[in-house]
């Protein structure tokens, strides 16, 4: 059994981002004054009292609404409904109980879920309000009183949960999860292909660009290992993203792509390389990620015998550096090479992780030097002393040597080819750092 899964749900505006957000304590979900920022369920991972638990936010549940995107609100939040362990009632204290209210408490009352109900934005100390206990009709136990802005009643609201958990058992260990970004321009099929992968209508796709807003987080458990897939919003270019809400959504997938250990780069086959699609394999690049090009919508590219080894050469070229990085072609839509996808997540992340002992380093290094000769500068030459790896993901060398000045950048790109002859390290950038004798660091 996994770690304890805690829904928190609502109608929409009630604070249930705010609180989310509070619990976790971290700004995972977007909190604006808009009703519908959050769509898709979003998790994270906290603890309390000992015990290490997931918590999910989910978009404000509007029972009678027939618009689509919110049509898919309510189905996300039914299905975080379904998987809790325990679920999250968020009442709004300056509305009191609304038409809305009793219809999701219907939904919870017939889930037969645990439910700790709280009610939001009783933010001043001192009695009371004593409008909370008109939330007594809602018939879902107790009322808690919760501030999500300054964290007022929190701690009893989590002691109420972790009461309701099932008894903790030997599996909620370390998690050993790959945490994957799928990250794009928008409309390139990222939702589309967690929705694949995962066999389920995780999160909303859409035509409309900017439909996934936060970071959203999947587990999946299957015959190849655990992952975490995170679904990104689509990164346009700065000088467009005029709105609040967008600028959030991008900084949202910056930091999915710096807590990834590998970074899937989405490109549409009918475009090809765009310039924005080189600024978002920069951004994995310069993270140091693990990182696989996908090459989506191949169903609709008119094919011949050479468009594949072709289109491959063209990304190839016009993502120079990242030529460490394997390409695949997919159809997110009929699901066509998906299934490889998986084995090479696992390879680039071990390849990531590998660790190579000094003396083979060294080895390599004398072998490389023998065959090309360090540079020289004004009759003085470079010696390279010795190499050792100080890091993973991404490796990470610490080359010894009589002058940094020397060390031009283009031997350093010709010893970390000779790095990869030997050792591999596919689809994993490299960091190389140059120490000169003396130095104090």
């Amino acid at each position: 059994m996994s770690k304890p899964l805690v829904a928190i749900v609502g109608r929409p505006n009630v604070g249930k981002s705010m609180l989310f957000n509070r619990l976790v304590g971290q700004r995972l979900s977007i909190v604006e004054d808009t009703p519908g920022v959050t769509r898709d369920r979003i998790y994270a991972e906290t603890d309390w009292n000992g015990r290490n638990f997931d918590l999910v936010d989910t978009g404000g549940i509007e029972p009678t609404a027939e618009n689509e995107i919110l049509m898919f609100m309510r189905e996300q939040a039914q299905i975080a409904i379904d998987t809790a362990d325990v679920v999250v009632f968020v009442g709004d204290i300056t509305t009191g109980v609304t038409a809305a209210d009793q219809d999701i408490a219907n939904m919870l009352l017939k889930a037969q879920k645990p439910v700790v109900l709280a009610v939001n934005k009783m933010d001043s100390t001192g009695p009371v309000n004593p409008d909370i206990y008109e939330f007594y009709t809602l018939g879902l136990g107790d009322p808690i009183a919760v501030s999500a802005v300054h964290g007022h009643g929190t701690g009893d609201l989590l002691d109420a949960c972790v009461a309701a958990f099932p008894p903790q058992t030997e599996e909620e260990t370390q998690d050993d999860s790959i945490r994957v970004a799928v990250i794009g321009k928008p409309n390139v099929g990222k939702s589309s292909l967690v929705n694949r992968v995962l066999g389920e209508k995780r999160v909303i796709v859409s035509n409309v660009a900017g439909t996934t807003r936060d970071a959203v987080d999947s587990r999946l458990e299957n015959q190849y290992g655990r992952y975490v897939f995170v679904d990104t919003a689509g990164i346009r270019k700065k000088s467009r993203v005029d709105d609040r809400i967008e600028k959030f959504s991008v900084m949202r997938a910056q930091m999915a792509i710096d807590r990834a250990d590998v970074c899937i780069i989405m490109i549409d086959a009918r475009e090809g390389v765009t310039e924005q699609d080189t600024k978002v394999a920069g951004m994995a690049h310069d993270a140091g990620k693990a990182s696989i090009i996908v090459v989506n919508k191949w169903d609709l590219v008119e094919k011949d015998g050479k468009t594949m080894d072709k289109m491959r050469d063209e990304v190839r070229r016009d993502l120079s550096y990242m030529t460490y990085a394997p390409v695949l072609f997919i159809s997110a839509l009929t699901g066509q090479r998906v299934e490889r996808l998986f084995e090479l997540i696992n390879y680039v992340s071990d390849q990531s992780a590998m660790r190579i002992t000094t003396g083979m380093l060294n080895n390599v290094l004398a072998d490389a030097t023998a065959r090309v000769q360090p540079p020289t500068d004004k009759g003085r030459r470079l010696k390279v002393y010795y190499m050792t790896q100080t890091g993973v993901k991404p490796p990470c060398f610490v080359c010894f040597c009589n002058d940094a000045k020397l060390f031009h950048f283009s031997y350093q790109r010709y010893l970390e080819n000779q790095i990869r002859a030997v050792f591999g390290l596919e689809g994993t950038p490299i960091r190389m750092v140059i120490r000169q004798k003396g130095d104090k660091e």
